[in-house]
């Protein structure tokens, strides 16, 4: 009989990935979490995993050989963590476990930054697959290139996203400490995760330990204009520096030798786009995926991808195939005169681009997005400012204000920037935007609805769909 590991907050992105891969190498392989929601209860449950909702102690038994502890709402006094620790239990975390079990002796690639992690995982992933390479990868988000979001692969590489959240419990380091990559992404830095970083000086912090672990004929692929890695960078680097951005910048440290890359000739409707290395058109990338962000993970997939030896032209022929990633403004209805998005939407920044991104495609269409701001640092009222602005590109906004939420989101509804009602109730909500849909129908123009929010949202993506005609 395999060995039996169970992953406690299997639900979770990474959690999840990692009991995919676990179940992949042949271990017995169940686990639990408060609440597990697609898309990663439907890649558990298609990789015959076997999971529970709940913390009870009697899932611990028979006791397996080893426990997998994840970081989210499992501290000291989670009923499941005191049974492990009262029974002397062997446990680790997850980030521990894939550095140890996976990733030793791989070439692995890693993307880091507060924003694009899991798209510019997939786009490397699905670069590196084409290529013919069979990577493994442990994507934070369900690829729509592949089948599930995570797999060994049978070659040298590996394609990780690199949070920086903390570890576990018993250890604050940030994750992605325990992944020792040879080729690392910086996509951008901001403050984020104020429930465990005091400020961003913290987080720069723990991208500098990232920095420590990468060999010196490792590379770096920073971006061209941002002074919070570029300070990271200033803290200590020892390996080559690539920059990606829109223009060139003037080399700020000696180890800024690897090229720059850029956006050339974008698309009125950012669908396509040439890309430039140190002003040579290598390329154009065509396809459906929105916003300059989006160009931008592109540019560092490519960059990533050549350092692990794939052909410019190849990469881009990829990512001329690349689908996207569930919940990153995916389409979930849309007719002559209405359409429904749903975005994972963790950021004030990413709602700025992801709505920028789709003002650039319409035009002068009607956006409303609906924003549940329930990340913890958007819950706990951190970036409170940064909210009244960031639904600029929208014509209206409405907030939905949860149960997690611990300040009032009045304030944010009178000071936004476009007009915004408030809703705390699911069936309200549903409503509202049902008659947003009868009455574009009723008018022939075309109304665009973003929902925006990290979690289930109250199941109310279903009840649309199941009323839309």
């Amino acid at each position: 009989m395999s060995e039996h590991i169970y992953f406690l907050g299997i639900g979770g992105t990474l959690m999840g990935s990692l009991a995919q891969l676990a179940k992949e190498i042949g271990f017995t392989v169940t686990g639990s979490d408060r609440i597990i929601y697609p898309p990663m209860s439907d890649l558990l449950e298609q990789a015959g995993i076997e999971v529970f909702e709940g913390f009870a102690a009697s899932q611990l038994e028979p006791a397996p050989d080893l426990v997998v502890i994840g970081n989210a709402d499992l501290p000291r006094g989670n009923e499941a963590v005191e049974t492990i620790l009262e029974a002397g239990l062997p446990y680790t975390s997850g980030a521990q476990w894939l550095g140890d079990t996976v990733l030793q002796d791989r070439w692995v690639i890693a993307v880091a930054g507060t924003h694009g992690k899991t798209t510019t995982t997939s786009m490397i992933a699905w670069i590196l697959d084409q290529a013919g390479l069979n990577p493994g990868y442990l994507i934070g988000g369900a690829p729509l290139n592949f089948q599930k979001s995570a797999r060994l692969g049978d070659s040298p590489f590996f394609v990780v996203e690199a949070d920086e959240y903390d570890t576990s419990y018993f250890d604050r380091r940030s994750k992605f400490v325990h992944y020792r990559p040879r080729t690392v992404i910086l996509n951008n830095l901001e403050y984020d995760h104020a429930d465990i970083f005091p400020d961003v000086k913290a987080i720069q912090t723990q991208f500098h330990n990232l920095l420590r672990t990468v060999p010196k004929s490792g590379q770096i692929l920073a971006p061209s204009a941002d002074h919070h890695i570029d300070e990271v960078l200033a803290m200590g680097c020892w390996s080559e520096i690539a920059r990606i951005g829109a223009s060139k910048a003037k080399k700020s440290l000696h180890l800024d030798t690897g090229g720059h890359w850029s956006i050339g000739n974008p698309a009125p409707d950012g669908c396509s786009f040439d890309v430039v290395l140190e002003d040579q058109v290598e390329g154009r990338v065509s396809w459906s995926l929105l916003g300059q962000h989006n160009q931008h993970n592109a540019l560092n997939a490519i960059a990533a991808a050549r350092h692990a030896g794939v052909p410019i032209n190849e990469s881009i022929n990829a990512l001329n195939t690349f689908k996207g990633v569930k919940r990153r403004l995916e389409i979930l209805y849309d007719s002559a005169t209405f359409a429904l998005y749903d975005d994972f939407a963790h950021h004030p920044t990413a709602i700025r681009k992801t709505l920028e991104g789709l003002r650039q495609a319409v035009g002068n269409e009607e956006i409303a997005a609906v924003i549940e701001p329930r990340t913890h640092t958007m819950s706990l009222g951190t970036l409170r400012n940064e909210l009244t602005t960031c639904c600029a590109a929208a014509d209206r906004v409405v907030w939905f204000r949860a149960e997690n939420i611990k300040w009032d989101l009045t304030e944010i509804q009178q000071s936004c920037v476009v007009p915004a009602k408030l809703y705390d109730k699911h069936d309200l909500l549903i409503n509202a935007i049902l008659g947003d849909a009868e009455e574009a129908a009723n008018s022939g123009k075309k109304r665009h609805v973003v929902i925006m929010s990290n979690g289930a949202f109250g199941g109310i993506y279903q009840r649309l769909l199941d009323a839309l005609p």
